[in-house]
Formats: structure tokens, sequence, C-alpha cells
């Protein structure tokens, strides 16, 4: 085979095809497995079930009157309501102003989280068959369920010297991004016919976690700049010790609250570093190295799809065309987080734009505090992430992967990307699909095992979190009998976190705005179950940051600490 078609067949696959036993160069322990099984962490539990048709109308709704998980579109309209059109006749996509408050943004969460949450999913799960056959909780992870960082790596320079530079220290990057036409210190991806050349595919899914991984390569060389001497093995080591020394530090403390952290790792009660003493786990206390627990996989950490905002401004020089600023000038400048047509989205699996380079400022506290008080700035403000909550933005009911493309047949009259035949691209649909295939017990039933009293029916409410759903959300048992007394899992996660912030909503004395922008993260089952999970697979991780040495602290930050604001900057790219 010629070498390029090699390399690219190469780059298209996730590591698990391209090296049988991935290398973990630093590592000085036993062997560790490469991959590893799905368990379920509540085997006694009975597996929920629900009546397909409910499925459905859970994910897609039934109408204006009983709308479902995939929400409606925000477009232009007319003076009477009605959707204005383009010269092709397809409905013209909006967003709420940059200068005005947006309700269902979550000001304890910084956009670009949502983005490192897919990054990390990308380093500890794969499943290569996707498809939703009955197979109970069969399946292989083709990810090592350790934060290694191999879909950054690969199997390091040895094995795979594609994704280096000659000096097997430092990872290849591809062609310069601009910001405005000015130099950004972000890179491209190297690729091939478009295909690009990293450790796993996925991480090209979108702009936005394809500039993530990127992010955590420019840090990689960074350190490599600063440690001349330093070879590959010690400065992965450093690398990933940083990584997951922020992820349990910043990352999940954002995600789950400091009390169930501290109750975790009660070391960081007390102002230490996490490789100060053991963990306190409950959960996953039977867990075995290499085994990733189904109810976070296919349910718990699925919680980051609620929190996809549908439009993101990249970077403050993209300002959108003339005819873009006068017909739609909420939207000008910014992208769609998919979209069937070429460029008005940040779809993936291509080489965007030269001038797309992320300004992380827009998604990382690097220049102040995102507050409501940065609704005023408007393009410059900190974007929030969505809250979690049970309902999903509309670009997410039309997945890429699953919908047609390159021709006008591929639309609908509106303009929507229509599903590929027998495919489903509603992203909801496919996670409650997911679940039910994994033989996941209900919401209810997980929350009753870990020790929680489960929410009623009348609490498991459908639709955002946000002042006017407080009044207009409907029961999920509106959409089937099958739901009564069980709710999905991922479902349930979603709607917790939901409940936990109408409550707080509803306690507040203010205006609607001051209630809009209270803070929102994980209720207490979906909490425990992503945090639980992050500890265990580090602690069952011999390699880790919670087995380093208790005077090993982060080089880079401030002190002992070290968060995703700091990785950036150290990277040189805020």
């Amino acid at each position: 085979m010629h070498r390029r078609h090699f390399l690219k067949s190469l780059a298209s696959l996730p590591l698990a095809y391209a090296v049988t036993n991935p290398l973990h160069a630093f590592a000085q322990t036993a062997p560790f497995p490469a991959t590893g099984g799905y368990r379920s962490l509540f085997p006694s539990l009975p597996a929920a079930q629900f009546a397909p048709d409910d499925l459905l109308r859970l994910a897609n709704g039934a109408g204006p009157d009983l709308p479902g998980m995939s929400a409606a579109p925000e477009m232009l309209t007319d003076a009477n309501d009605q959707p204005l059109r383009n010269e092709k006749g397809e409905v013209i996509l909006s967003a709420t102003p940059e200068t005005k408050a947006d309700d269902e943004e979550n000001y304890g969460i910084p956009a670009g989280f949502t983005y490192l949450g897919q990054f990390v999913d990308h380093d500890i799960t794969f499943k290569a068959d996707d498809a939703f056959a009955d197979k109970g909780q069969a399946g292989v992870n083709h990810r090592s369920a350790r934060f290694d960082l191999d879909s950054l790596y690969g199997a390091g320079p040895g094995l795979q010297p594609f994704l280096y530079n000659a000096d097997g220290r430092t990872l290849a990057r591809g062609r310069a991004l601009t910001q405005g036409g000015r130099p950004s210190g972000s890179f491209d991806h190297p690729r091939i016919d478009g295909v690009a050349v990293i450790g796993d595919k996925r991480n090209d899914e979108n702009v936005l976690v394809s500039q993530m991984h990127g992010a955590f390569a420019s840090f990689h060389n960074a350190l490599a700049q600063d440690r001349p001497r330093a070879s590959f093995d010690e400065l992965r080591q450093t690398v990933t010790w940083h990584y997951q020394w922020m992820l349990l530090t910043d990352f999940l403390p954002r995600l789950c609250g400091d009390r169930i952290m501290h109750s975790l790792l009660p070391a960081l009660a007390d102002g230490r570093g996490p490789n100060c003493g053991r963990s306190h786990r409950r959960l996953t206390a039977d867990l075995r190295p290499g085994e990733m627990p189904l109810e976070f996989s296919d349910a718990a950490y699925r919680y980051g799809h609620s929190a996809i905002r549908s439009v993101y401004r990249l970077n403050t020089q993209m300002t959108g065309t003339v005819d873009e600023q006068r017909r739609n000038p909420a939207a000008a400048g910014r992208k769609f987080i998919f979209a069937a047509v070429d460029q008005a989205g940040l779809n993936g699996n291509r080489a965007f734009p030269d001038e797309w380079a992320i300004d992380w400022g827009l998604f990382f506290e690097t220049r102040g505090t995102m507050t409501p008080d940065q609704i005023a700035m408007g393009a410059q403000k900190v974007q929030p992430s969505y809250k979690i909550d049970t309902s999903l933005v509309n670009p997410l009911a039309f997945l890429p992967d699953f919908s047609q493309s390159g021709t006008p047949k591929a639309t609908t009259a509106e303009g929507f990307a229509k599903p590929k035949a027998g495919a489903i691209a509603n992203l909801a649909l496919r996670n409650l699909m997911r679940g039910q295939a994994s033989g996941l017990a209900s919401g209810q039933d997980v929350a009753r095992a870990m020790g929680i009293e489960p929410l009623s029916d009348e609490d498991l409410m459908v639709g955002k979190a946000t002042v006017a759903g407080l009044t207009t959300n409907r029961s999920i048992t509106d959409y089937g009998d099958s739901f009564r007394g069980q709710a999905p899992l991922w479902f349930y996660v979603l709607a917790e976190a939901q409940y936990t912030w109408c409550s707080r909503a509803r306690a507040l004395a203010g205006d609607d705005l001051a209630k809009n922008t209270l803070p929102g993260h994980l209720g207490p089952v979906g909490a425990r179950l992503v945090a639980e999970t992050f500890v265990a697979l580090m602690e069952l991780d011999p390699d880790s940051v919670l087995h380093a040495p208790r005077h090993w602290q982060p080089t880079y930050g401030q002190g002992p600490r070290f968060g995703m604001v700091d990785l950036i900057r150290t990277a040189g790219l805020g």
C-alpha cells in the first residue's frame, strides 16, 4: 500500500485498531489492560424497559403542545411571528443576541468545559459497535479506561511516529490558524486529503473538540520547550499528571460540586492535593482495572449533550458577511454547532478555514470571571455552557454522521438535514435507545440502590431549566405510560440536575434575570456516578496522579492550583 494511503487509513481508525497493545511508555508497574469491558455497578437491578413509541415521543415530542427533548430551532420571524425564509424558501436560523440575556445559559460552567468533557470522554471510552441491538452489558472498551491521553499520544513515537516531529519528543501540528488574519498560536491537525492524522478520529468530530485536542498538543510542546533535556516519557507523565490534577480540582468541582469532591477526596477539603491520602469510594469498590461502568458511559457522562449551545463565537474578528449583519445580526460572526450548509456550522472531519482559530478567552475565564454582568460586553464575553436539563438544542437532532449532505435533496424544505436511510440522527433518541440496549436500570432504581430518595414522576420534567419552564414543562409520564415509576437513567440524571436548579430558582427572591442566571450542576445521583468513576479510574491506575509522590504538585499555575485556564496560558493560547 502507498504510504500516503496507509497513513490516511490509519488516521481514520481508533488507536485500538491501529495497534493491538498501546504503549504506556512511562508505566513502571505491571502491564495494565489496553482494553476492557463495560459492566454495571448494580448488576442485581432489573433492566428498565420502555415502549419504543414512548422513547420516540420523549425525544421528538408530539406537536407544539407536547415538545420533546429536542428543542425547537430559534428562527427569524416577521411581525406575525411567522418564520422568515431565504431565497431558497428555507427558514433562517438565528440565536439570542450576544448583548441580551440567554435564559438557557449556565453561569457556573464556561462553554469550553463542554468540549473538555468531550475530549475526556474520548480519552477513556470507545465502543466500536454503535448498533442498538439488545446486547445487555456486553461490549469492549477500545480505550484503556485510564486518563492517560492515549487519544492524544496514540501509541507513542516508537509505534506511531507520524503523530510526532522528527525529534520524537513533540507532537506534529498542521497549518497555522489565524484570528482576523493575525497569528493566533493555534494550529489545525496534520491532514491527508482532509483526514486528521491524530490518535483518535473522534477528536475531529467538530471544530471545538478539534481545537481542544490542539490545545493539549500545544501544552505538551510548550513543556517540551521548557524542558529540553526531558525524554518523551518524562514529558508525557508530566502532562498527564497536570491534566488529571486539573480534572480533579477544576473540572469536577464545577460539574459535581465541592461537597461531593471533598467527600471522595478528603485531602481536597484540607487544602492538600488529591495525591494526599486515599479516596472514600462506595459505588465503585468492586470495579477492577480496565472496567468502565455502564451507568457512567451510557447515561451519567452523557450529561454534556444538554450543555451544548446551538451557536458559538470562535473569535471576535469573525463578523459575518454584510448580508448576514443586515438580515440576521444576532447570528452574524457566530457558527452553529452543526449545519447542513458548509461553513455555516462547526461540523468536523474536514480542514476548516484558516481564520477559525479559537480565542480561548471566549470559552474559559482567561481574562476575568464569567458573570451575568458580562452580558453587556456582547461579543467579548465568556460564553457560558447551557444548563444541564432535559432539553437538547435543535442541531443535535440532525447529527452530521447520520444525516445526508451534499445535494439539495439532502435537506428538508426548511433547510434541515435529512437522516440517512435507516439511520438515527436524533441524539436524544440515540441516547435513550442506547441506555435500553445496555440493560441499564431506571433512574429511580439506581437512586434507591445508592441510598438516595428518588424524585417523583411529577418532579421529572421535560424541557428547559428556565423561569418560563417552571410553569410550562411537562412530566415525563405525559410522554408514555411506560415511564410511570421508572425513567431512563440518562434522562433521570438530566431531570435531577434540572430539579435541583428549579428548586433554587423558586426559592430565590429576585427578578427573572437573577433566577435564570443561577449556576447549575449535576444532582446527587449524576454527580456521584461521574465523580466516583473519575476517582476510581485514577485510583485503579498505578501511574495516575493519585499515586504520585505526596510532595508532587503542578509545576505550572499558581502554587498547588492548576486549572484549565493555566493549561491554556501555559500552551501560549491565552
